[in-house]
Protein backbone atom coordinates (compact mmCIF):
# COMPACT_ATOMS: atom_id res chain seq x y z
CA UNK A 1 0.00 0.00 0.00
CA UNK A 2 1.30 3.43 -0.95
CA UNK A 3 1.27 5.82 2.04
CA UNK A 4 -1.43 8.52 1.98
CA UNK A 5 -3.04 7.01 -1.13
CA UNK A 6 -6.34 5.84 0.35
CA UNK A 7 -8.82 6.66 3.10
CA UNK A 8 -8.23 3.16 4.48
CA UNK A 9 -4.61 4.14 5.19
CA UNK A 10 -5.72 7.35 6.91
CA UNK A 11 -8.28 5.45 8.98
CA UNK A 12 -5.67 3.06 10.38
CA UNK A 13 -3.17 5.88 10.83
CA UNK A 14 -5.74 7.98 12.71
CA UNK A 15 -6.41 5.19 15.19
CA UNK A 16 -2.70 4.60 15.74
CA UNK A 17 -2.06 8.29 16.34
CA UNK A 18 -4.64 8.68 19.14
CA UNK A 19 -2.34 7.43 21.95
CA UNK A 20 0.51 9.59 20.62
CA UNK A 21 -1.77 12.66 20.73
CA UNK A 22 -2.89 11.84 24.27
CA UNK A 23 0.71 11.40 25.41
CA UNK A 24 1.65 14.63 23.65
CA UNK A 25 -0.88 16.56 25.71
CA UNK A 26 0.58 14.96 28.83
CA UNK A 27 4.10 16.01 27.76
CA UNK A 28 5.16 12.38 27.39
CA UNK A 29 6.45 10.11 24.65
CA UNK A 30 6.48 6.32 24.65
CA UNK A 31 9.37 4.97 22.55
CA UNK A 32 7.84 1.48 22.74
CA UNK A 33 4.50 2.61 21.31
CA UNK A 34 6.31 4.90 18.88
CA UNK A 35 8.21 1.86 17.54
CA UNK A 36 5.01 -0.20 17.43
CA UNK A 37 3.29 2.41 15.22
CA UNK A 38 6.25 2.46 12.85
CA UNK A 39 6.26 -1.33 12.63
CA UNK A 40 2.53 -1.49 11.87
CA UNK A 41 2.68 1.21 9.18
CA UNK A 42 5.78 -0.24 7.53
CA UNK A 43 4.19 -3.70 7.45
CA UNK A 44 1.05 -2.15 5.99
CA UNK A 45 3.12 -0.52 3.26
CA UNK A 46 5.25 -3.52 2.33
CA UNK A 47 3.33 -6.66 3.36
CA UNK A 48 1.34 -6.85 0.11
CA UNK A 49 4.55 -7.43 -1.88
CA UNK A 50 6.88 -10.00 -0.37
CA UNK A 51 9.73 -9.00 -2.71
CA UNK A 52 9.54 -5.37 -1.59
CA UNK A 53 9.36 -6.40 2.07
CA UNK A 54 12.42 -8.65 1.81
CA UNK A 55 14.29 -6.02 -0.21
CA UNK A 56 13.45 -3.40 2.39
CA UNK A 57 14.69 -5.58 5.27
CA UNK A 58 17.91 -6.52 3.47
CA UNK A 59 18.50 -2.87 2.55
CA UNK A 60 18.09 -1.67 6.14
CA UNK A 61 20.45 -4.37 7.39
CA UNK A 62 22.97 -3.46 4.67
CA UNK A 63 22.93 0.26 5.46
CA UNK A 64 23.02 -0.36 9.21
CA UNK A 65 26.10 -2.57 8.98
CA UNK A 66 27.81 -0.17 6.58
CA UNK A 67 27.18 3.01 8.58
CA UNK A 68 27.97 1.42 11.94
CA UNK A 69 31.19 -0.01 10.54
CA UNK A 70 32.16 3.46 9.31
CA UNK A 71 31.34 4.93 12.72
CA UNK A 72 33.84 2.51 14.30
CA UNK A 73 36.41 3.12 11.57
CA UNK A 74 36.08 6.91 11.80
CA UNK A 75 37.06 6.86 15.48
CA UNK A 76 40.59 5.82 14.56
CA UNK A 77 41.19 6.75 10.90
CA UNK A 78 39.85 9.02 8.19
CA UNK A 79 41.25 7.79 4.87
CA UNK A 80 39.54 9.34 1.86
CA UNK A 81 39.46 6.16 -0.21
CA UNK A 82 37.63 4.30 2.58
CA UNK A 83 35.03 7.07 2.71
CA UNK A 84 34.49 6.93 -1.06
CA UNK A 85 34.14 3.15 -0.96
CA UNK A 86 31.55 3.48 1.82
CA UNK A 87 29.61 6.03 -0.26
CA UNK A 88 29.69 3.76 -3.32
CA UNK A 89 28.51 0.78 -1.27
CA UNK A 90 25.69 2.87 0.19
CA UNK A 91 24.56 4.04 -3.24
CA UNK A 92 24.96 0.63 -4.91
CA UNK A 93 21.44 -0.74 -4.16
CA UNK A 94 19.83 2.41 -5.60
CA UNK A 95 22.16 2.34 -8.63
CA UNK A 96 21.30 -1.29 -9.39
CA UNK A 97 17.61 -0.52 -8.97
CA UNK A 98 17.84 2.33 -11.49
CA UNK A 99 19.92 0.29 -13.97
CA UNK A 100 17.87 -2.91 -14.12
CA UNK A 101 15.05 -1.46 -16.29
CA UNK A 102 17.64 -0.53 -18.97
CA UNK A 103 18.41 -4.22 -19.42
CA UNK A 104 14.72 -5.19 -19.24
CA UNK A 105 15.36 -7.20 -16.10
CA UNK A 106 12.84 -7.73 -13.33
CA UNK A 107 13.59 -5.46 -10.42
CA UNK A 108 13.58 -7.69 -7.36
CA UNK A 109 15.67 -5.47 -5.10
CA UNK A 110 13.86 -2.14 -5.38
CA UNK A 111 11.18 -0.97 -3.02
CA UNK A 112 9.11 2.11 -2.31
CA UNK A 113 11.29 4.81 -0.78
CA UNK A 114 14.74 3.42 -1.61
CA UNK A 115 15.85 6.77 -3.05
CA UNK A 116 14.98 8.76 0.06
CA UNK A 117 16.53 6.20 2.41
CA UNK A 118 19.72 6.35 0.33
CA UNK A 119 19.81 10.14 0.73
CA UNK A 120 19.63 9.67 4.50
CA UNK A 121 22.35 7.01 4.59
CA UNK A 122 24.73 8.98 2.38
CA UNK A 123 24.06 12.08 4.45
CA UNK A 124 25.05 10.29 7.65
CA UNK A 125 28.27 8.98 6.09
CA UNK A 126 29.24 12.45 4.85
CA UNK A 127 28.46 14.06 8.21
CA UNK A 128 30.58 11.42 9.96
CA UNK A 129 33.43 12.04 7.52
CA UNK A 130 33.25 15.81 8.05
CA UNK A 131 33.07 15.50 11.81
CA UNK A 132 29.59 17.04 11.99
CA UNK A 133 28.60 13.76 13.64
CA UNK A 134 31.04 12.48 16.26
CA UNK A 135 29.12 9.30 16.95
CA UNK A 136 25.95 7.57 15.78
CA UNK A 137 24.19 4.85 17.74
CA UNK A 138 22.40 2.10 15.84
CA UNK A 139 19.04 2.97 17.43
CA UNK A 140 19.48 6.60 16.32
CA UNK A 141 20.31 5.53 12.79
CA UNK A 142 17.28 3.23 12.60
CA UNK A 143 14.96 5.86 14.08
CA UNK A 144 16.08 8.28 11.37
CA UNK A 145 15.87 5.78 8.51
CA UNK A 146 12.57 4.20 9.52
CA UNK A 147 10.61 7.36 10.33
CA UNK A 148 7.50 6.30 8.42
CA UNK A 149 5.77 9.64 7.61
CA UNK A 150 8.54 10.55 5.13
CA UNK A 151 9.88 7.14 4.16
CA UNK A 152 8.44 6.86 0.66
CA UNK A 153 8.82 10.35 -0.84
CA UNK A 154 10.34 12.71 1.69
CA UNK A 155 10.74 15.50 2.66
CA UNK A 156 14.40 14.73 3.28
CA UNK A 157 15.25 15.64 6.85
CA UNK A 158 18.69 16.22 8.36
CA UNK A 159 19.86 13.82 11.05
CA UNK A 160 20.98 16.41 13.61
CA UNK A 161 17.71 18.31 13.33
CA UNK A 162 15.69 15.08 13.56
CA UNK A 163 17.69 13.86 16.56
CA UNK A 164 17.10 17.13 18.40
CA UNK A 165 13.32 16.76 17.96
CA UNK A 166 13.45 13.12 19.06
CA UNK A 167 15.32 14.06 22.23
CA UNK A 168 13.04 17.01 23.03
CA UNK A 169 9.53 16.42 24.30
CA UNK A 170 7.32 19.44 23.48
CA UNK A 171 5.49 21.21 26.26
CA UNK A 172 1.71 20.98 26.28
CA UNK A 173 1.42 24.40 24.62
CA UNK A 174 4.06 23.54 22.00
CA UNK A 175 2.39 20.24 21.21
CA UNK A 176 -1.03 21.87 20.94
CA UNK A 177 0.40 24.19 18.28
CA UNK A 178 2.10 21.29 16.49
CA UNK A 179 -1.14 19.32 16.53
CA UNK A 180 -3.11 22.28 15.16
CA UNK A 181 -0.54 22.87 12.40
CA UNK A 182 -0.37 19.16 11.63
CA UNK A 183 -4.15 18.83 11.21
CA UNK A 184 -4.18 21.91 8.98
CA UNK A 185 -1.40 20.39 6.86
CA UNK A 186 -3.37 17.18 6.46
CA UNK A 187 -6.52 19.03 5.36
CA UNK A 188 -4.38 21.04 2.93
CA UNK A 189 -3.00 17.75 1.61
CA UNK A 190 -6.53 16.46 0.97
CA UNK A 191 -7.37 19.66 -0.91
CA UNK A 192 -4.22 19.51 -3.02
CA UNK A 193 -3.95 15.79 -3.74
CA UNK A 194 -7.46 14.41 -3.72
CA UNK A 195 -9.36 17.39 -5.11
CA UNK A 196 -7.25 19.80 -7.16
CA UNK A 197 -4.72 17.28 -8.51
CA UNK A 198 -7.48 14.75 -9.18
CA UNK A 199 -9.59 17.25 -11.10
CA UNK A 200 -6.63 18.41 -13.22
CA UNK A 201 -5.66 14.84 -14.04
CA UNK A 202 -9.17 13.48 -14.62
CA UNK A 203 -10.80 16.48 -16.33
CA UNK A 204 -7.84 17.76 -18.35
CA UNK A 205 -4.83 15.46 -18.72
CA UNK A 206 -6.73 12.22 -19.26
CA UNK A 207 -9.22 13.64 -21.76
CA UNK A 208 -9.05 12.29 -25.36
CA UNK A 209 -8.16 15.71 -26.77
CA UNK A 210 -5.10 16.20 -24.53
CA UNK A 211 -4.01 12.63 -25.17
CA UNK A 212 -4.12 13.33 -28.89
CA UNK A 213 -0.59 14.79 -28.98
CA UNK A 214 -1.44 17.67 -31.29
CA UNK A 215 0.63 20.88 -30.82
CA UNK A 216 -2.29 22.58 -29.04
CA UNK A 217 -2.91 19.50 -26.86
CA UNK A 218 0.76 19.37 -25.91
CA UNK A 219 0.73 23.10 -25.11
CA UNK A 220 -2.25 22.69 -22.74
CA UNK A 221 -0.80 19.48 -21.34
CA UNK A 222 2.42 21.28 -20.41
CA UNK A 223 0.65 23.66 -18.01
CA UNK A 224 -1.88 21.10 -16.76
CA UNK A 225 0.85 18.58 -16.01
CA UNK A 226 2.97 21.21 -14.23
CA UNK A 227 0.07 22.16 -11.97
CA UNK A 228 -0.86 18.52 -11.41
CA UNK A 229 2.72 17.65 -10.46
CA UNK A 230 2.80 20.46 -7.92
CA UNK A 231 -0.55 19.79 -6.26
CA UNK A 232 -0.04 16.02 -6.19
CA UNK A 233 3.47 16.17 -4.71
CA UNK A 234 2.79 19.16 -2.46
CA UNK A 235 -0.29 17.31 -1.20
CA UNK A 236 1.78 14.26 -0.33
CA UNK A 237 4.40 16.44 1.38
CA UNK A 238 1.66 18.17 3.39
CA UNK A 239 0.46 14.75 4.61
CA UNK A 240 3.99 13.70 5.59
CA UNK A 241 4.72 16.98 7.38
CA UNK A 242 1.32 17.02 9.08
CA UNK A 243 1.67 13.50 10.47
CA UNK A 244 5.23 14.30 11.56
CA UNK A 245 4.01 17.34 13.48
CA UNK A 246 1.37 15.21 15.21
CA UNK A 247 4.20 12.91 16.29
CA UNK A 248 6.21 15.83 17.67
CA UNK A 249 8.73 15.97 14.81
CA UNK A 250 9.07 19.23 12.83
CA UNK A 251 9.84 17.76 9.41
CA UNK A 252 11.02 20.59 7.08
CA UNK A 253 8.81 22.13 4.42
CA UNK A 254 9.12 20.98 0.84
CA UNK A 255 7.32 23.70 -1.14
CA UNK A 256 7.00 27.46 -0.78
CA UNK A 257 4.81 28.91 -3.56
CA UNK A 258 7.23 27.82 -6.33
CA UNK A 259 5.17 29.23 -9.21
CA UNK A 260 5.71 32.81 -8.07
CA UNK A 261 9.51 32.46 -8.27
CA UNK A 262 11.26 35.44 -9.85
CA UNK A 263 14.09 33.41 -11.35
CA UNK A 264 15.26 29.84 -11.65
CA UNK A 265 17.48 30.03 -8.55
CA UNK A 266 14.50 31.30 -6.58
CA UNK A 267 12.46 28.41 -7.98
CA UNK A 268 14.88 25.80 -6.65
CA UNK A 269 14.74 27.53 -3.26
CA UNK A 270 10.99 26.96 -3.31
CA UNK A 271 10.44 23.65 -5.17
CA UNK A 272 11.13 20.31 -3.47
CA UNK A 273 13.34 22.28 -1.13
CA UNK A 274 14.59 19.36 0.94
CA UNK A 275 15.88 17.67 -2.23
CA UNK A 276 17.39 20.79 -3.82
CA UNK A 277 19.08 21.81 -0.54
CA UNK A 278 20.42 18.26 -0.12
CA UNK A 279 22.00 18.31 -3.59
CA UNK A 280 23.27 21.84 -3.00
CA UNK A 281 24.98 20.97 0.30
CA UNK A 282 26.19 17.44 -0.40
CA UNK A 283 26.98 17.61 -4.13
CA UNK A 284 27.43 21.17 -5.43
CA UNK A 285 29.21 22.69 -2.43
CA UNK A 286 31.47 19.67 -1.93
CA UNK A 287 32.41 19.65 -5.61
CA UNK A 288 33.21 23.38 -5.62
CA UNK A 289 35.30 23.09 -2.44
CA UNK A 290 37.14 20.08 -3.84
CA UNK A 291 37.93 21.82 -7.13
CA UNK A 292 38.95 25.02 -5.34
CA UNK A 293 41.29 23.07 -3.07
CA UNK A 294 42.88 21.16 -5.95
CA UNK A 295 43.19 24.34 -8.07
CA UNK A 296 42.84 22.35 -11.28
CA UNK A 297 40.65 25.10 -12.72
CA UNK A 298 41.34 28.62 -11.51
CA UNK A 299 38.24 30.29 -12.98
CA UNK A 300 35.70 30.16 -10.15
CA UNK A 301 32.77 30.65 -12.54
CA UNK A 302 33.85 27.66 -14.60
CA UNK A 303 34.07 25.57 -11.42
CA UNK A 304 30.63 26.78 -10.32
CA UNK A 305 29.09 25.96 -13.71
CA UNK A 306 30.65 22.50 -13.71
CA UNK A 307 29.14 22.04 -10.26
CA UNK A 308 25.70 23.01 -11.56
CA UNK A 309 25.95 20.54 -14.43
CA UNK A 310 27.01 17.77 -12.04
CA UNK A 311 24.24 18.66 -9.58
CA UNK A 312 21.39 18.69 -12.08
CA UNK A 313 22.70 15.74 -14.08
CA UNK A 314 22.66 13.65 -10.91
CA UNK A 315 19.25 15.04 -9.99
CA UNK A 316 17.93 14.00 -13.41
CA UNK A 317 19.47 10.53 -13.20
CA UNK A 318 18.07 10.16 -9.68
CA UNK A 319 14.58 10.26 -11.18
CA UNK A 320 15.53 7.51 -13.63
CA UNK A 321 18.03 6.41 -16.29
CA UNK A 322 15.81 7.63 -19.12
CA UNK A 323 16.68 10.22 -21.74
CA UNK A 324 13.94 12.67 -20.75
CA UNK A 325 15.12 12.70 -17.11
CA UNK A 326 18.72 13.35 -18.15
CA UNK A 327 17.67 16.11 -20.56
CA UNK A 328 15.48 17.59 -17.82
CA UNK A 329 18.49 17.81 -15.51
CA UNK A 330 20.73 19.35 -18.18
CA UNK A 331 17.97 21.80 -19.13
CA UNK A 332 17.83 23.14 -15.58
CA UNK A 333 21.62 23.29 -15.41
CA UNK A 334 21.56 25.45 -18.55
CA UNK A 335 18.85 27.68 -17.02
CA UNK A 336 20.81 28.16 -13.78
CA UNK A 337 24.04 28.98 -15.62
CA UNK A 338 22.28 31.34 -18.02
CA UNK A 339 20.63 33.18 -15.15
CA UNK A 340 23.88 33.40 -13.22
CA UNK A 341 25.57 34.97 -16.25
CA UNK A 342 22.62 37.33 -16.74
CA UNK A 343 22.72 38.32 -13.08
CA UNK A 344 26.44 39.11 -13.15
CA UNK A 345 26.10 41.21 -16.30
CA UNK A 346 23.11 43.04 -14.86
CA UNK A 347 25.15 44.05 -11.81
CA UNK A 348 27.63 45.69 -14.13
CA UNK A 349 25.28 47.30 -16.66
CA UNK A 350 22.05 47.70 -14.64
CA UNK A 351 19.86 47.06 -17.69
CA UNK A 352 17.19 45.09 -15.74
CA UNK A 353 15.89 47.38 -13.03
CA UNK A 354 14.16 45.97 -9.97
CA UNK A 355 10.57 47.21 -9.80
CA UNK A 356 7.03 45.84 -9.80
CA UNK A 357 6.85 45.55 -13.59
CA UNK A 358 10.13 43.65 -13.96
CA UNK A 359 9.15 41.47 -10.99
CA UNK A 360 5.91 40.43 -12.73
CA UNK A 361 7.73 39.83 -16.02
CA UNK A 362 10.36 37.75 -14.20
CA UNK A 363 7.67 35.58 -12.58
CA UNK A 364 5.96 35.01 -15.94
CA UNK A 365 9.21 34.10 -17.71
CA UNK A 366 10.28 31.77 -14.90
CA UNK A 367 6.87 30.08 -14.81
CA UNK A 368 6.95 29.30 -18.53
CA UNK A 369 10.56 28.09 -18.38
CA UNK A 370 9.72 25.80 -15.46
CA UNK A 371 6.61 24.43 -17.17
CA UNK A 372 8.60 23.59 -20.29
CA UNK A 373 11.04 21.75 -18.05
CA UNK A 374 8.18 19.70 -16.62
CA UNK A 375 7.04 18.92 -20.16
CA UNK A 376 10.49 17.44 -20.77
CA UNK A 377 10.29 15.63 -17.42
CA UNK A 378 6.93 14.07 -18.35
CA UNK A 379 8.50 12.20 -21.28
CA UNK A 380 5.86 13.42 -23.70
CA UNK A 381 8.37 15.06 -26.07
CA UNK A 382 10.53 11.96 -26.56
Amino acid sequence: MIPYSSFYFFFILGILLIPIIVLGYKEKRSIIYYSFVHLVILLLVFVSDIHQLLSFIVYIVWQSILVQWYVSYRKEKNESYVFYIAILLSIMPLFVTKMLPLFELTNLIGFLGISYLTFKSVQMLIDLRDGALKTLALKEQLAFLLFFPTISSGPIDRFKRFKKDMETIPTKEEYRLLLYQGINKIFLGFLYKFIIAYVINDRVIETPFIQGHTPLATFIYMYAYSLYLFFDFAGYSAFAIGVSYMMGIKTPENFNLPFISRNIKDFWNRWHMSLSFWFRDYVYMRFVLFMTKKKWIKNRYAVSYMGYFLLFLLMGIWHGIALHYIVYGLYHAALIISFDYFERKNKQLQFWKKNKITAIISIIITFHAVCFGFLIFSGRLF
